[in-house]
């Protein structure tokens, strides 16, 4: 016997239930660039908010702003790199998801009333 698909959240609970990935994906965000910004005022010798900009640069796959002259700033920037093109694949997936799950359970739903009209 098939069971009878759950109705849809109201866009209320859907908007609360918004709330826990969007905290983690901003917490997630906010570390990773506070150690970008570290890595790069402490190895690259950059000031904060020149950090913070190469940081965020990198973050976001911009690029880097301003050039890496010694090997532990190079190394950190490689490191950073990478790491930075999978974190940020990472909180796009933890923001999508809630909405992907959404239009596929009411893609469910729709499927699920015409099988019972038919």
């Amino acid at each position: 016997m098939r069971r009878r698909p759950d109705a849809l959240p109201s866009r209320i609970a859907f908007l609360r239930r918004l709330a826990r990935p969007a905290l983690l994906s901003a917490s997630l965000f906010g570390s990773s660039l506070g150690i970008g910004v570290l890595g790069y005022h402490e190895l690259a010798g950059l000031g904060w908010l020149d950090a913070t900009l190469n940081a965020s640069m990198i973050l976001t796959g911009m690029g880097p702003v301003d050039p890496l002259t010694t090997v532990p700033a190079k190394l950190f920037g490689i490191a950073y790199s990478l790491f930075s093109g999978v974190a940020f694949l990472s909180f796009a997936a933890v923001l999508i998801a809630p909405f992907a799950h959404r239009f596929l359970h009411r893609f469910h739903l729709e499927r699920a009333e015409e099988a019972s009209e038919g």
